[in-house]
């Protein structure tokens, strides 16, 4: 068996969780932020029925 460098292991997972936590906030911006506005007030009464 060849023996694997501890420290390149410790690189591969600290750099997996790095991007998993950059994906997962990016996620989380675009859920907090409305895909469409809401309508822009004119002033006038809704005609509601």
């Amino acid at each position: 068996m060849t023996k694997i460098p501890t420290k390149a292991i410790a690189g591969a997972i600290g750099s997996a969780a790095i991007a998993a936590a950059l994906l997962y906030a990016g996620k989380r911006k675009k859920k907090n932020t409305p895909s469409q506005p809401g309508p822009i007030p004119s002033g006038e009464n809704p005609e509601t029925d």
